[in-house]
């Protein structure tokens, strides 16, 4: 082999550094803190069963019609009985039954200082647009490590973020089209990225006392139930690649030190979807409900990340925000990028992060001090949607959109989480 290329040193050097400062302890500007507030409270109100879904609907990468931040402008505040309506939700459990829960809303008009905590300087404009500003992140010593271990994949073909042991937040789209939910979520899986086991096949030393007989029975089903999901999932991707011909393409990109990451896969016991999702319901502010809860049936190991709630990206430095997706063009392989955001509104933000299908439903987050303390914390603030063609002015144009998480979107999902709206009664 001959001499490394100087400019392939310099880049790997870069992205060594960029990715050590994404794991590690970010600096900054001390002004910046998480808010610290009461959110409204949200209580179930009523639940009926509803009929079987048919799983018709397909996945859709690019969303089209949307009502943006420029179409919402002229539209009225929702009032109590409108968000009470958008924020009812349907549960889909894992023998197919369906149940429509109703809620009702207490303290919505809390106080919420949108510019207490966050400091009030012009902000540095650090924009830089129209190249591919993705990092793979392939190195374990990384994809494994905090925050890109709390990224899951979804086997739809889209990704989420781990909220709790069992609970993975993700765009709504990646299961339900607003009309009926995907072919393929009637056996919904989660993948956690893990080291490859080397003894792949071999059996355990000894059989372990009496007592935990049937603890290991039930580990060992559960293994196998997760090589099958795991080995029907990678020979539907090689399928796609070979049909699609990209394979010698995607090989090019990848990391020529690292294999290809291997996951850990759960079935997802139940979903919630929130109504403003469904066509019908609300059709100017549909983009501002595309998220979901999935439900895990066996709890994760892995570090997870807490939801938050801030008035506004664009007063933080350079307004950048954080994700990290399994993007379809890079295989099986983590994918890490930070930007910009161009536009907010309450519930919507419009920015320039490069992304490909497959990404949809990676948790958008920001790092910010911890009130009187020295200490950083990511948080998330919102779902990565993807690319959708929203409306300006009466003309479509195309975006990349994430979804805002408001107080009663965080009171929302606090409440699936943790199933006690007592639990949830501030950020």
């Amino acid at each position: 082999m001959g001499p490394v290329p100087l400019m392939l040193l310099l880049c790997i050097s870069a992205l060594t550094v960029l990715v050590s400062a994404a794991v590690g302890d970010p600096t900054g500007d001390d002004d910046y803190t998480w808010p610290q507030r009461k959110v409204p409270m949200v209580q179930e109100k009523q639940t009926v069963h509803l009929g079987s879904s048919e799983f018709l609907a397909k996945l859709q990468t690019e969303l089209h019609g949307i009502c943006g931040i420029e179409c919402q402008r002229g539209l009225p505040e929702p009032s109590l009985d409108d968000l009470e309506q958008l924020l009812s939700y349907e549960t889909m459990y894992e023998n197919g039954t369906r149940t429509l829960t109703t809620v009702t809303i207490q303290e919505l008009n809390v106080s919420f200082d949108w510019t207490e905590g966050f400091g009030l300087r012009s902000r540095r404009r650090r924009e830089v647009y129209g190249m591919d500003t993705r990092f793979t992140i392939a190195e374990k010593q990384y994809s494994l490590k905090y925050p890109f271990s709390t990224s899951v994949k979804i086997s739809t073909g889209c990704s989420g973020v781990l909220v709790s042991p069992k609970h993975v937040l993700t765009a709504a789209h990646c299961i339900h089209n607003g009309m009926d939910y995907l072919d393929g979520v009637q056996k919904l899986s989660v993948g956690v990225l893990k080291e490859r086991s080397r003894q792949k096949g071999k059996g355990r030393k000894g059989k372990g006392r009496k007592g935990k007989g049937k603890r290991k029975h039930k580990e060992e089903e559960e293994e196998e139930e997760e090589e099958e999901i795991n080995e029907n999932i990678e020979i539907g991707e090689k399928q796609e690649r070979k049909g699609k011909g990209k394979g010698r393409r995607n090989r090019s990109r990848r990391s020529t030190t690292s294999e290809q990451p291997s996951f850990r896969w759960t079935r997802v016991k139940q979903m919630q979807v929130p109504k403003g999702w469904f066509k019908g319901i609300s059709e100017n502010v549909v983009a501002d409900y595309d998220y979901a809860i999935l439900e895990l049936k066996r709890a994760q190991k892995t570090k997870y990340m807490d939801l938050g709630v801030v008035p506004s990206v664009k007063t933080l430095p350079a307004g950048r925000v954080h994700f990290s997706g399994f993007d379809n063009d890079r295989p099986g392989n983590l994918v890490y990028r930070f930007c910009s955001v161009s536009e907010e509104s309450n519930d919507l933000l419009y920015q320039y992060c490069d992304a490909k299908p497959g990404s949809s439903g990676s948790g958008v987050y920001i790092r910010l001090k911890e009130p009187g303390k020295k200490k950083w914390k990511r948080k998330i603030i919102g779902v990565f949607s993807g690319h959708q063609w929203v409306d300006v002015n009466g003309m479509q144009q195309d975006y990349n959109v994430a979804v805002r998480i408001t107080p009663p979107k965080y009171a929302q999902i606090c409440l699936w989480v943790h199933g006690d709206s007592s639990q949830c009664l501030g950020t």
